[in-house]
């Protein structure tokens, strides 16, 4: 396959669906890359739950602020009317309802939306969820970017999850590599192809039945 997104076409992407004046809380790895990429006409206000409200792109190096960093630990910056805040507030203002649009990795999705996101379950893996939980129960809408498959190959989109389940049902709308999938009543259905890439190839590579684009 010589076609697909790479991982900052994959984040421009889901920066596409994203309303204008929502409140966003980007989750750790490719969803962090969304921020930097706001259409033209557009913004949105970045939330972090370790206390931060108006957090910018990343920093280049004569940017960067040392007291300026996300929840993954990633330097960032700050636009023009950023605030700063307890950490339980910012969790109320999560499961409060107050944030729009969630943008969260995965490591399984499921063909009903359910969503397996923070461990294996395997011996020595990731011992707590951190905030995902609290986010897929208290965002209204949740999107998912990841690779479609494994490193070794294995559908990441599946008809049910192995992994410890993250929230039941809770996701809308999947980016990978491949291509732009909604989770339906009916199951997958792709929405959008990356260019390059047919349905067959995304067929193939998902571990669940996936409807083509209507």
């Amino acid at each position: 396959m010589s076609g697909g997104w790479n991982r900052e076409q994959m984040a421009a992407r889901a920066a596409q669906d994203i309303p204008d004046g929502s409140y966003v809380n980007l989750g750790i790895g490719i969803p962090e890359l969304v921020a930097k990429f706001v259409p033209e006409g557009r913004e949105f206000i970045y939330h972090t739950e370790n206390g931060m409200l108006g957090m910018g792109p990343p920093p280049t190096d004569e940017e960067r602020d040392l007291d300026l960093m996300n929840a993954g630990k990633k330097y960032v910056t700050e636009l023009p009317g950023a605030s700063y805040f307890h950490h339980a507030d910012s969790f109320s203002m999560i499961r409060g309802g107050h944030i729009d649009v969630c943008v969260l990795g995965t490591m399984q999705v499921a063909a009903n939306g359910d969503l397996a996101n923070w461990s294996t379950g395997a011996p020595g893996a990731i011992p707590a969820v951190g905030g995902a939980m609290d986010l897929v129960q208290g965002v209204d809408r949740i999107y998912v970017i990841t690779q479609h498959t494994t490193k070794k190959g294995e559908p990441k989109l599946v008809e049910q999850c192995s992994y410890p389940l993250t929230g039941v049902g809770v996701v809308s709308r999947i980016y990978t590599d491949l291509a732009v999938v909604d989770v339906t009543p009916d199951g997958f259905r792709v929405f959008e192809l990356a260019p390059g890439v047919t349905f067959e190839e995304v067929e193939e590579k998902t571990g669940a039945p996936i409807l083509p684009a209507e």
